[in-house]
């Protein structure tokens, strides 16, 4: 089994992708050991002093003016993750959970944060033992970090509240942990402060959708290629000259797929041939390299941010290497939550020009002698007008999910905390585009390969050859009569989100950027 070992230094999108989908081992470096240790004897010592320290011997946000005794400071680490455990709502994915644990743990190795070695272990034997807190969909305002969603993550650690065990069945954490052969947690001076300030949430939902929207934009420039080809459009706005001389990297990039996949085909450069014969095509085709472009460039952009955010130690307060412990806002999810946002937009443009694409291809008047909806039969038969109308829907509900999250704060903690970043709604909402974002391309998918089967007397390109061949193993149907069409859909879903659409291509255009 492949293993991560968490040092000082933060972490990897790959290390977060291993633990969270592939249930990697976790093991802390000598070296983070040895930070914990050293922090620790910090904050042991600022316990040590009558002076109030904010969240060592102090209340939290706005309660952090009251100064707590010794006797009273393990309950009051116990009382923090208790009272911030408030969330609500369907359960989070495992994933989600597993990312943003071991994200915590990241920080927490770092040596910045003042928690002891033991509780760093127990939080990477929990990963390890396959255990999942049971978190909620709402509770996190992504400012203080995700607060209610790392709170139930560290109600685990104590042995409180509930979590999947490794069988997928949730019982009281204490019952797993024993189980496991853990020990339960008992928090001391700054531990459940610790615990729960973070924007461990988010940043692993970005993370994640990096690495299924990277997938989806290699998988729609094929999708575009393919509908340009059964359109019997032109390659010829492909060309790298062209898009040399506005040199955003995404547009070249996208442009250079599509001209791969189109290389060797016969359908391609008709404009002629027809009874109308065109200029130009739509913008919805001409324009796939310039939109899908954009939005890998905002990629780009999204996965500097998370690159930084791995490699940070976000708590409040933390300990600085001179031994200070100082209070700072880096908690704050507003870098995290804007790109998750740009990533929304971005997404849902995606959706809408492959839509159109679509509904080019079904339209008799604009497809440039296809049957009407793709129908085997058209009036007998409704063929594919349906399945647009489902593309259509997915297309108008990523619209309403790329209203930025970002752009609202609410107040909270009596005005503390007054300006929030709310990313983990951002987050969430991104989540649900990924999704709807897969479904719109597989329509695409499967309208663009019927529609080229229907071009009988020419050759289409050995990659779009490959394509139909692996989706029809695949289970995606081809041409003919009505039938059950859901069942058609799911598996040309299941063939683009498992990455079978890009694998398809890979071996005759040779890797895609």
């Amino acid at each position: 089994m492949h293993t991560v070992v968490v040092g000082t230094s933060g972490t990897t999108a790959e290390d977060v992708i291993a633990v969270a989908r592939g249930n990697a081992r976790i093991e802390l470096s000598g070296e983070a050991l040895d930070a914990l240790a050293r922090a620790r004897e910090i904050v042991d010592a600022l316990a040590a002093k009558p002076e109030p320290v904010y969240g060592v011997s102090t209340g939290f946000g706005a309660l952090a003016s009251r100064h707590i005794s010794p006797e009273l400071r393990a309950q009051l680490q116990r009382n923090i993750v208790r009272s911030h455990a408030a969330g609500m709502g369907p359960r989070v994915e495992r994933e989600v959970v597993r990312a943003l644990m071991f994200l915590r743990l990241k920080t927490v190795a770092s040596g910045h944060t003042g928690v002891r070695p033991s509780v760093a272990q127990t939080m990477a034997d929990v990963l390890n033992a396959g255990i999942t807190p049971v978190v909620h969909e709402y509770g996190s305002l992504g400012c203080s970090g995700d607060l209610a969603p790392l709170s139930h993550c560290a109600l685990a650690l104590m042995g409180e509240g509930d979590a999947e065990g490794p069988d997928g069945v949730v019982r009281p954490a204490g019952e797993l942990l024993a189980a496991a052969g853990i020990q339960p947690v008992e928090l001391k001076e700054k531990e459940g402060l610790a615990l729960l300030n973070g924007t461990d949430g988010m940043l692993g939902m970005l993370v994640m959708a990096l690495a299924d929207l990277d997938k989806l934009y290699k998988s729609a420039d094929i999708t575009a290629a393919l509908t340009l080809e059964a359109l019997l459009g032109t390659e010829k706005v492909l060309a790298p000259e062209l898009h040399a001389i506005r040199p955003h990297p995404g547009q070249g990039a996208s442009a250079a797929n599509m001209a791969a996949v189109l290389k060797g085909s016969g359908l391609t450069g008709h404009f002629q041939e027809e009874s109308a014969p065109r200029v130009q095509d739509a913008y919805s085709v001409r324009c796939a390299p310039q939109v899908a472009g954009a939005g890998r460039d905002t990629m780009a952009h999204a996965a500097l941010v998370a690159s930084r955010e791995l490699a940070s130690a976000v708590d409040n307060p933390v300990v600085l290497p001179d031994g200070r412990v100082e209070s700072n806002g880096n908690f704050h999810g507003a870098p995290v939550a804007y790109v998750l946002d740009f990533l929304a937009i971005a997404a849902a443009d995606l959706g809408s020009i492959a839509e159109r694409r679509t509904d080019r291809l079904l339209d008799k008047n604009r497809s440039h002698g296809l049957p009407p909806f793709l129908a085997d039969d058209a009036g007998v038969d409704s063929g594919l007008m349906i399945a647009q109308y489902t593309q259509a829907a997915l297309v108008s509900e990523m619209k309403r999910l790329a209203v930025p999250a970002s752009a609202d704060s609410i107040p909270s903690s009596a005005m503390q905390e007054d300006h929030v970043s709310m990313g983990w709604s951002a987050a969430r909402k991104l989540r649900t585009a990924v999704d709807n974002l897969t479904r719109i391309i597989a329509i695409e998918m499967y309208a663009a390969t019927r529609a080229i089967e229907l071009r009988h007397g020419l050759t289409p390109a050995p990659a779009s050859r490959a394509v139909i061949a692996a989706a029809r193993a695949a289970g995606v149907e081809g041409p003919g009569p009505d039938r059950f069409l859901a069942p058609d859909l799911a598996a040309a879903d299941a063939f683009v989100r498992t990455g079978g659409l890009v694998a398809a291509v890979e071996p005759v255009t040779g890797p895609l950027a």
